[in-house]
């Protein structure tokens, strides 16, 4: 059984400890990167994107559109920014449109 502190902790402290004790970060961000992308892309291709998966601070981007694709390759760097920004930290250094 977990000690206790007697020392008074606000829910946000406790949360955050829980998570790094528990090694749970990296999972939240996975889960944190599929809604800040569809977030920032919007429902027009969203509905396009099949799937997303964060690796090692490179994001995975699978689209059924070639062409959306395309289009999107020329932005990579601006769709980096702007997901990072959603998401409130810089956890995106790559995009990788499959």
């Amino acid at each position: 059984m977990a000690k206790r502190n007697r020392e008074e902790s606000t829910l946000r402290d406790v949360i955050k400890d829980f998570i790094e004790a528990n090694r749970l970060q990296q999972g939240l961000d996975r889960v944190s990167v599929k809604e800040a992308w569809h977030n920032v892309m919007g429902n027009a291709i969203s509905k396009y994107t099949t799937t997303l998966k964060l690796e090692r601070e490179v994001l995975y981007v699978q689209l059924s559109s070639s062409v959306l694709r395309e289009e999107l390759s020329y932005g990579k760097e601006k769709i980096i920014k702007l997901v990072n920004e959603e998401l409130g930290k810089e956890l995106i250094k790559k995009l990788v449109l499959r």
